[in-house]
């Protein structure tokens, strides 16, 4: 899998643990929906938690661990499946400050939209990072300066400029 921060291809610092691995006492780990509430519950203090959550995870499900959990990993199953938008959007909105993973079948296209819906990072399969380098995720972040949807891009909506303008 390869890990997209800022248009670039960087190295992971996160580990996924399976289902039947004991928690470790130090590092950065990412357990399954499934093990969230027994890692809580049991976590060292110096282990990072991230949650590996499915694009049909109810918000609600995750609302009382965001402010403990450091990275949330939403899975995208299909480039066409666009649900794991709509969650990043509803976890950022009930205040997670953490890292927002999407991880899945993404592609270049759909990366200035992700980062608009509060998405950090885009970490995608080896078969499409073959396809698609680094050059061109880095043109896709450089593609579109403004969005009309109001989100978490630095630049600001084309809603946003257009009313500055009307009120100079």
């Amino acid at each position: 899998m390869a890990l997209i921060s800022d248009g670039r291809f960087v190295e992971d610092g996160w580990r996924r643990l399976a289902e039947e691995e004991g928690l470790p006492k130090s590092g950065k780990i990412v357990v399954s929906l499934a093990r969230l509430e027994h890692a809580l519950a049991h976590l060292s203090d110096g282990v990072s938690l991230g949650v590996n959550a499915p694009n049909t995870t109810d918000p609600g499900a995750l609302a009382a661990a965001l402010p403990r959990l450091q990275l949330v990993e939403v899975v995208f199953p299909a480039f066409a499946d666009g649900r794991g938008f709509s969650l990043a959007r509803l976890i950022r909105r009930a205040g997670f400050k953490g890292e927002l993973r999407a991880s899945g079948r993404l592609l270049a296209d759909q990366y200035a939209h992700a980062l608009g819906c509060g998405f950090d990072t885009v970490e995608i399969p080896d078969d499409i990072a073959e396809r698609q380098d680094e050059s061109q995720w880095r043109a896709a972040l450089a593609a579109h300066a403004r969005t009309y949807q109001r989100g978490y891009v630095a630049a600001g909506s084309i809603l946003d400029a257009r009313r500055k303008a009307a009120a100079k």
